[in-house]
Parts: C-alpha cells; sequence; structure tokens
C-alpha cells in the first residue's frame, strides 16, 4: 500500500477534510508531530506522499523553532528528488523556502472565507474557483523559480503553486470547515482576529455557512491533484 505521512505543526492544525481523498486514492496515512523526538531522524525522501500542514510560526523564526532548519534540509532533498509533496499555509511556506524563495510578513493578516482567484482553469483549483474558502495567515513568500502560480487573492498574490505534478502548495485552508478544531484556531489566536477587524461570532457564522461547500471543494481538488500524479 501507497504511504502518506503528515507533518503536523501544531496539534490543532491536521489534515482535517483532505484525509478523505487520500485515503480513498489508496493511502495509508501517518501522522508526526514536530515535538515528537522522533521527528529529526525521519527520512522525508521516504513516504509516498508528504503533507505539511499549517501552524502559526514564521519559517524566518529559527532560534525558536529550531527544528524548522532541520526540516527544510531534509525538505529540499524530497523536492529535489520530486517526490509527491502536499504544502498547507505554513507547509506551503517551507516548500517556497526550500525552492530558494523568501517568506516574510505580509500586509495584512488574512483571516476568514473568501474565494480565491485560479489562473490555472483546467487544473485541481478548478474545483475552488469562485468557492469561499478559510484564509488564515500573515505571512507570505516571493514566488520560487519554475513553478507556475495557480491562484492569488486580493492582499496575497501567491495563494498556491506547482511544481510539474508532483508538488503543490497552498496559502488556503479549503480543509477546513468541518472540522470542530476551528474553535481551537479562534481561541489561539485572538489577536490575529482582531488585526483582521474580525470577531469571533463573525467568524463562527462564516464557517457554518461556508465550510462544508469549502471542504467538498477542497477535497475534490485534492483527489482531482493526486489522480495525477505520475
Amino acid at each position: 500500500m501507497k504511504t502518506a505521512l503528515i507533518i503536523r505543526h501544531v496539534p490543532h492544525e491536521g489534515v482535517a477534510g483532505y484525509r478523505e481523498p487520500i485515503e480513498a486514492a489508496g493511502y495509508q496515512v501517518d501522522r508526526i508531530d514536530v515535538s515528537d523526538p522522533a521527528f529529526s531522524s525521519l527520512d522525508l525522501r521516504a513516504p509516498d506522499l508528504l503533507i505539511m500542514m499549517g501552524g502559526p510560526m514564521g519559517v524566518y523564526e529559527t532560534d525558536a523553532h529550531p527544528w524548522i532548519r532541520c526540516q527544510l534540509k531534509r525538505l529540499a532533498l524530497r523536492l529535489e528528488a520530486d517526490r509527491p509533496t502536499l504544502g498547507v499555509c505554513f507547509g506551503a511556506q517551507m516548500v517556497a523556502a526550500a525552492l530558494g524563495a523568501k517568506v516574510y510578513p505580509g500586509p495584512a493578516k488574512e483571516i476568514g472565507f473568501a474565494p480565491v482567484t485560479v489562473h490555472d482553469k483546467e487544473g485541481p483549483l478548478r474545483h475552488v474557483e469562485d468557492v469561499p474558502v478559510l484564509h488564515w495567515h500573515g505571512d507570505t513568500f516571493t514566488l520560487p523559480d519554475n513553478v507556475d502560480l495557480l491562484a492569488s487573492s486580493a492582499l496575497y498574490p501567491h495563494q498556491a503553486f506547482a511544481s510539474g505534478r508532483n508538488l503543490l502548495a497552498l496559502q488556503f485552508h479549503a480543509e477546513m470547515g468541518e472540522d470542530p478544531r476551528f474553535e481551537a484556531w479562534i481561541e489561539q489566536g485572538p489577536e490575529d482576529v482582531a488585526a483582521a477587524g474580525l470577531c469571533p461570532d463573525r467568524l463562527r457564522a462564516a464557517h457554518n455557512a461556508h465550510g462544508p461547500n469549502a471542504v467538498a471543494a477542497g477535497r475534490a481538488m485534492i483527489a482531482d491533484w493526486l489522480d495525477r500524479l505520475p
């Protein structure tokens, strides 16, 4: 059976809605937290599919999170080997950094449900076109060399990119919308919510209104991407 490894940077940011299409594609899913002592010795080239999820830290916060440097080095080896890799939010920023891009604080917090502008009308992201999906970040990145820009938003032009068929990086969270851990996101980031001009109740209402459609579109997107892997 094909293997998929989820790297979780904080407990409340898991694979959520993406688990269903990954398992349906025939992968045996495992997970490891970066706080696990075994994480530092893992060969990230080994799994058939690597999924790196989000987190509140910045890629540039290596003094506070020494594991970032270690993960970036091993991730670069996987990307050089062109092994199937999915990065979400912080995971996408890690992919960008491993490819030589600069990750830095953006102009404002982008939080809440809103659609992205999809540039690749025939690729997997066509499933999320015109669908409000969750955004929750304040960092961005320069676009790495030799990748295809797939989606943008008004605040953040680099919302998604791909390299060939084996690499997909997503700044937005189309996996979130039905996961009860969303409440932990609100509880863990009150300053971010306020900085975005929102309140918790407004976010909860948007989650209830848009979440199911966002997750359905996200699942279709991931299933489509997995189906196109060589």
